[in-house]
């Protein structure tokens, strides 16, 4: 309990590294019970607020909840609804949740002790805007980790997930009889007795991440396991905690220097930190240990780094290869495109340009959200290529 109670005070210095241990550590159950107290403890200290204290955690569980996973499905193309709900819906209730007591408790702390006689309670009305925002805010890192998904996305889902709210308010009449109904014992009873099995299974999902975790972490303890500390850096690249990844995969390597997936990751993780140099160190260890890793796309990064550093006979060289082995590969193309375009071969460049557009069309739907920016640049770059006096391409 004092470890959960400090990952919720930890939301509001480190929100990112406490969402990370509210995934690993954190209890569906004290996650609740935060979100129930601190409603109740705002109700009662601002009695004007509209409906009852439980509302508001019910409205996260029954409609804010699932709707922003949709939303996160939609947008990250996660995979099969089913699965998502039954994997996700337990840790992104408990990491709202969370979210929801932190964001509501200081609110509701100077409703009570604010003296009455100097700032009336109902000013507290005006002030939860600002406690709204900051859940929003804090709702932009439980996205970011339990979906690992990137900054673009996890903002769009949080600016968007006031849609479920607009759902809600339309049924709210409805729902509120039905739940009076609900509030009978003998149907509580019976809707325990015949659901109850499946009611036990909402916290499967967040079960079953935090029993992976603590058995990578057991796995870790172990000098000699470089697979483990590798596999726990893969969880934290996953949720943007680069510092962490990059110990978990410099232990991996020291444990085990032939280990070319740490070297791999080491090196992406250095080239999206701006740190060239360090990338093209470990990418080059990972050429030496086998240029064909990962379906050979370390020869796309070194061709990336080498046409971003204008060393086009470089890149050229790498991703000549590379385009060779992977024809279809949006993001390789463009890269070679680039390269070719340096070097001034315009008419081939602009061929490469317009193949990765074609390769990112044709790509497998669900492929093409993570392909469609080297179509956007492509198209781009074709835009900016000079034409002749016929309108045509010159090149």
């Amino acid at each position: 309990m004092w470890a959960n109670a400090q990952f919720l005070f930890r939301l509001w210095w480190q929100p990112a590294a406490a969402m990370s241990s509210i995934l690993d550590r954190g209890s569906l159950l004290f996650a609740s019970v935060a979100a129930l107290g601190a409603s109740l403890l705002l109700k009662s200290g601002v009695p004007e607020l509209p409906g009852s204290f439980f509302t508001p955690p019910l409205i996260l569980a029954i409609f804010y909840v699932p709707g922003t996973l949709l939303l996160s499905n939609l947008l990250g193309r996660l995979g099969a609804l089913g699965t998502v709900f039954h994997r996700d819906y337990s840790p992104l209730l408990t990491c709202s949740a969370m979210a929801f007591a932190a964001a509501e408790i200081p609110l509701a702390l100077a409703a009570w002790l604010i003296p009455q006689l100097l700032v009336p309670r109902q000013v507290m009305l005006y002030l939860l805007p600002l406690a709204i925002l900051y859940f929003g805010f804090l709702m932009f890192f439980a996205v970011r980790t339990v979906f690992g998904a990137g900054n673009g996305m996890a903002a769009s889902v949080t600016s968007l997930s006031w849609i479920p709210l607009v759902a809600a308010a339309f049924v709210w009449g409805p729902l509120t009889f039905l739940l009076r109904f609900a509030a009978s014992p003998f149907f509580l009873f019976f809707a325990w007795y015949y659901l109850g099995g499946e009611l036990s299974h909402l916290g499967d999902g967040l079960r079953s991440r935090q029993h992976f975790h603590r058995m990578l972490e057991a796995a870790a303890v172990n000098p000699h396991d470089g697979e483990a500390q590798y596999q726990l850096g893969l969880v934290y690249q996953q949720r943007r905690q680069y510092t962490q990844a990059i110990e978990r995969f410099k232990n991996a390597v020291a444990i085990d220097p032939m280990l070319t997936d740490a070297h791999f990751q080491l090196g992406r993780i250095a080239r999206e930190q701006g740190r060239l140099g360090d990338a093209l160190a470990h990418f080059q260890t990972v050429v030496d240990q086998d240029e064909r890793h990962h379906s050979s796309e370390v020869l796309r990064e070194l061709g990336g780094i080498y046409a971003g550093a204008r060393q086009y006979a470089d890149a050229r060289r790498e991703l000549e290869i590379y385009v060779e082995r992977r024809p279809y590969d949006p993001e390789g193309l463009f890269y070679y495109a680039q390269a070719l375009e340096g070097l001034g071969e315009t008419a081939r460049a602009r061929e490469m340009y317009a193949a990765a557009v074609e390769a990112a069309r044709t790509a497998p739907r669900y492929r093409q959200r993570l392909v469609a920016r080297w179509s956007r640049l492509a198209q781009k770059q074709l835009g900016k290529m000079p034409r002749s006096p016929d309108g045509k391409r010159v090149g």
